[in-house]
């Protein structure tokens, strides 16, 4: 083997160790950049764990509202119910009333067709 061939080799080899030191070193610094960004994005997240805790509070105190309100709407909507039924029984013995007071009337004809319960609009009288 020649001076220049050995050359060559050592040259090489020493090329070969240079390359692989500088990849090791580029592939640690690439290591440690994306350890320290890991930690600032878990210290951002820490910082973050409060707004979190008070948005599951304020979500939680609005399910609250919103459920008591739900609540308040369905009574409400039961007094509703009530009231229409207390007024058409209320209706329901007025026109009883009116339709007995109407029978009893011997000026009312409860029998005709156009009878309204008490329309008391005098009989006319043939001339």
């Amino acid at each position: 083997m020649s001076n220049s061939t050995a050359l060559i080799i050592v040259i090489v080899a020493v090329v070969v160790v240079v390359a692989i030191v500088v990849a090791l070193i580029v592939r640690t610094r690439g290591r440690e950049r994306r350890a320290r960004q890991a930690n600032e994005l878990r210290t951002q997240a820490a910082g973050q764990s409060t707004d979190v805790e008070y948005a599951q509070r304020e979500a939680a105190a609005r399910q609250s509202a919103a459920d008591q309100a739900a609540e308040e709407a369905q009574l409400a909507q039961a007094r509703a119910e009530e009231a229409r039924r207390e007024l058409l029984q209320s209706e329901a013995q007025r026109e009883d009333t009116v339709r007995e007071a109407d029978r009893l009337d011997p000026h009312v004809d409860h029998s005709s067709a156009d009878y309204q319960p008490g329309d008391v609009t005098p009989p006319r009288r043939q001339a």
